[in-house]
């Protein structure tokens, strides 16, 4: 079984995949995910340029930077989808990670994931939650497949379902449900980018509401936005410390339990920990 992937992801940025030059620039941005873009950001006379670009990124070796590569295909229930795929199982270069748009349910992830095995594939996945169904299902899909390495929230798409105003008190509910989700199958939850290039201060505040709320990154529409949204879902040097404290303790009684500092620290723990020490040596490149 593939286990989940523990990366630091405080941050992401999409790239054209017709645009491949713009792929080299965003592995220079700071962004710990550069998600090359084949739905939404891609007109549809573009789509079929955008998929062959895509795998000719993908032609050659990737560095080991650190920086998750990530392609975001177009919803499977769509023939683009089915032609996204369909290139990635059947071409000689490997696509890393594959990022699911409006997924309304598990077997869809489920689905994904089996094809990749019968390929041979060690391709792993991430899925949005930007559809009614999806919130509603946001446990099941997070608990479909050990090669899922986490939920995003799409709050454009969901609060056009939900039919509510795209803001922070309308969809806290829904922000809550899918790092709830996110957080039973110990994978990352990573919050919609904010919109607004103009208001650093505006994104600040939400990035650190979603921080506070268990998101463990947000996505980013401009390079500018990264310094922030790497500050904030950095951790800071104390908890960086602790979280060693934790691990090294565990390590050394090699039991379900230990006590630091007085307290009394259950082994489910030691997971949150690692992953802190994970972001916390990504943000020394930074």
């Amino acid at each position: 079984m593939i286990e989940n992937n523990i990366q630091s992801r405080r941050s992401f940025i999409f790239t054209p995949g017709n645009r491949p030059e713009y792929f080299k620039k965003a592995l220079t941005s700071g962004a710990d995910i550069i998600c090359i873009e084949l739905e939404d950001g891609v007109a549809p006379h573009d789509k079929e340029e955008a998929r062959k670009k895509m795998l000719e990124i993908f032609s050659d070796p990737q560095a080991d930077d650190g920086i998750e590569r990530i392609v975001r295909v177009n919803s499977g229930r769509t023939v683009e989808g089915i032609a996204d795929m369909q290139a990635i199982l059947t071409s000689d270069s490997f696509v890393p990670s594959i990022m699911l748009p409006k997924v309304k349910g598990p077997e869809e992830v489920r689905g994904i994931a089996e094809t990749l095995e019968e390929y041979n594939l060690d391709t792993r996945l991430q899925a949005i939650i930007e559809t009614n169904e999806g919130l509603e299902a946001a446990y099941e899909i997070a608990q479909s497949t050990s090669r899922l390495d986490a939920l995003l929230f799409g709050a454009v798409d969901l609060a056009a379902e939900l039919r509510c105003t795209n803001n922070w008190e309308s969809l806290l509910y829904a922000r809550s449900r899918t790092v709830h989700a996110a957080a039973a199958a110990r994978i990352d939850a990573i919050d919609v980018p904010w919109l607004d290039l103009n208001d650093e201060t505006g994104m600040r505040e939400e990035a650190e509401s979603s921080a506070n709320l268990g998101f463990t990154g947000k996505g980013v529409i401009h390079p500018k936005q990264i310094p922030i949204i790497n500050d904030v879902y950095s951790p800071s040097d104390e908890e960086i410390r602790y979280a060693q404290k934790v691990i090294n303790a565990f390590a050394e009684a090699n039991t379900g339990v230990v006590v630091v500092d007085g307290k009394l620290i259950e082994r489910p723990v030691l997971r949150t920990m690692q992953r802190i020490l994970v972001r916390g040596e990504r943000a020394l490149r930074d």
